[in-house]
């Protein structure tokens, strides 16, 4: 391809386009612009966390309220959120039942280090949604990948975890490598690391069952952990028989099988996991599954359950490694039980599986008329498009994939057209509370922006 064409797109084009866009997101939002730079003298870089500069826009605008499937910043913007906090709020923002158990658990306590009734029953709903697990509870998804791979260690004595080239489990510094030229690494980008990574981790590719086997075969990985489709770069679904291929494989030579559906609990009712009839060892799930309340849940099958509790007695008395004082408040489990019971429901899934098959089915129409060579990828209620050719096969094919300017240039087109995107390789979310509407304008506001790119 020639080196002044970006994805299909001539660059002189893109760069046009990508510059007015900014200007007039800029214009249209200066009280957003002033609070963040009052904010500046106090938060670094402006705001609260700092990937939250990771957005392509020229500043972020500053929310004011935000509802079901819509947003309004203070410059007095309605948005429509496909975004939906990168899952967090996938079910919508502020569902109704969520916000009345919080509103009742606020008048009852908001932490007191000890169990409740409502654990109880948010105990059953999880093992009645998820499968037959013995569950525990943390505060983010990446503490819960933390502290199974703790655990996988204890039970199999083993030091290593094998992950996949490009995949993304929280902030956990235990699987931050990747694959260059075959062999595992640190990731180049992890901040302040001072051990060497790779000690207690292996990377294969994502459906290289070979490469997994070949990683087994040493003897030393406690587990697999996997997504169950690649998220968190551009999509990769995996191979027909992929994950019975792991599964074998992790029984032949005894390691734990992991699934993080932290992402992929867009798949269907109770994930991807049940959807399609997989057995995890161990099952973690973060983000939604408390309505937006910062809670995920990690489970063990009895067997492994049973092997933890032995490794448990066994080890010196002394800090587990394992914790957090504000975990497994009643504030999280009136929140989970609340969701399980009234939010994650079969009418709900069923509402945004067919909006997003007419959202991705609008992109693959405007993407095929305008010849771009991009392609689009659903999983129930989760569509991305993706600015190359695919299907993908791996986290290396993803990296390739990924054109942060042209996906920059079509992040801040569709915002200033009212649609608002994740940030991160152009993921977009159906909630139950998505409209037909929204989803058409966000499918008219895409093809008028290829329009103008391809034309």
């Amino acid at each position: 391809m020639c080196a002044d064409v970006i994805a299909g797109i001539r660059q002189d084009r893109l760069m046009k386009v990508a510059a007015r866009e900014a200007e007039r997101f800029a214009a249209a939002h200066p009280k957003s612009k002033a609070a963040l730079e009052k904010a500046g003298q106090t938060w670094l870089n402006g705001v609260p966390m700092h990937w939250m500069t990771d957005w392509p826009m020229p500043f972020l605008p500053v929310i004011e309220t935000a509802a079901g499937a819509r947003i309004t910043d203070i410059d007095g913007h309605g948005i429509d959120d496909f975004c939906l906090g990168d899952t967090g709020s996938m079910f919508g923002h502020s569902p109704g039942p969520v916000a009345r158990a919080i509103r009742r658990q606020a008048r009852q306590g908001l932490t007191y280090m000890l169990p409740s009734e409502t654990a109880a029953a948010a105990g059953r709903l999880l093992s009645r949604r998820f499968g037959n697990y013995r569950w525990q509870i943390a505060t983010t998804a990446t503490d819960a990948n933390r502290f199974s791979i703790r655990v996988a260690r204890a039970v199999t004595g083993r030091p290593k975890i094998l992950v996949f080239n490009g995949c993304y489990h929280g902030t956990v510094d235990d699987v931050m490598v990747e694959l260059d030229n075959g062999v595992t690494r640190t990731r180049a980008g992890l901040l302040g690391q001072i051990r060497d990574v790779t000690d207690g981790a292996v990377c294969c590719e994502f459906n290289d069952l070979a490469g997994v086997e070949a990683a087994l075969a040493q003897g030393d990985v406690a587990a697999i952990l996997t997504e169950p489709v690649m998220t968190n770069s551009c999509m990769v679904l995996p191979a027909a028989g992929f994950h019975d291929g792991l599964r074998t494989l992790s029984r032949r030579y005894g390691a734990l099988l992991m699934i993080d559906e932290t992402h992929t609990i867009s798949s269907g009712l109770g994930g991807y996991s049940r959807v399609h009839s997989l057995s995890p060892d161990m099952f973690i799930v973060g983000k939604c599954v408390a309505g937006g309340m910062p809670t995920a849940v990690w489970g063990m099958t009895p067997d492994v359950a049973d092997r933890y509790v032995a490794a448990n007695a066994d080890r010196a008395s002394g800090h587990s490694g394992m914790g957090t004082t504000l975990s497994a408040n009643p504030m999280q489990f009136a929140c989970l039980k609340a969701t399980l019971a009234e939010v994650m429901t079969p009418e709900a899934y069923a509402h945004m599986e067919k909006g997003a098959e007419r959202l991705s089915a609008g992109l693959r129409k405007a993407i095929d008329r305008h010849k771009a060579p991009w392609h689009v990828v659903r999983v129930g209620a989760r569509v991305e498009f993706i600015c190359a050719p695919g299907p993908l096969k791996n986290g290396a094919e993803a990296a390739l994939a990924h054109q942060p300017g042209v996906e920059a240039a079509m992040h801040v087109s569709l915002l200033n057209r009212g649609s608002l995107i994740a940030p991160f390789h152009n993921m977009m979310l159906i909630s139950p509370a998505t409209k037909k509407r929204q989803i058409d304008h966000l499918i008219h506001s895409f093809d008028a922006i290829l329009t103008e790119l391809f034309s």
